[in-house]
């Protein structure tokens, strides 16, 4: 297994876990690869320097906890159960674009009716509605489903 630090070129930046560089090139020259933040599918590969496993540190601890919690959001769904739970999400939503996070807001206070709704936030708009109290999840939407209405 190999583990590179790839960027959509909206600049998130995110983890891709490979069988080899090949497999990496692969699903890279398929057009498999997805930002899993707001489903851009022009990725690059980032520089990043070796790591060296010394043993101790609690950095290096925390870092392995946020990538296992990354991983365990889409853990137990393989391509075929991802790929039709994406369907129904963008089958029973109403897409917001980038107006989901004051969207999502307006709905949490009873400002707009309530409805599930979809759309894109940075990975700062997002903590910051997980704060408030407000429900969200990230999913891997591949670009060609994005301008799909129901």
């Amino acid at each position: 297994m190999i583990v590179f630090e790839l960027s959509c070129e909206n600049h998130h930046h995110f983890e891709g876990w490979f069988a080899s560089s090949d497999d990496f090139e692969r699903q890279l020259g398929e057009k498999l690869l997805i930002c899993p933040m707001c489903g851009n599918g022009i990725i690059t590969r980032l520089p990043h320097a070796s790591h060296v496993n010394t043993g101790s540190g609690e950095r290096a601890e925390s870092a392995r906890r946020s990538r296992t919690a990354a991983l365990q959001q889409y853990a137990n769904l393989d391509g075929e159960a991802l790929s039709k739970l994406i369907n129904h999400v963008i089958e029973n939503t109403d897409d917001v674009g980038a107006a989901f996070p004051e969207e999502a807001r307006k709905i949490h206070y009873q400002e707009s009716p309530e409805r599930h709704i979809r759309g894109t936030a940075s990975t700062r708009e997002v903590e910051a509605l997980k704060e408030e109290g407000i429900e969200v999840v990230a999913l891997p939407i591949p670009p060609h489903l994005t301008g799909k209405t129901h």
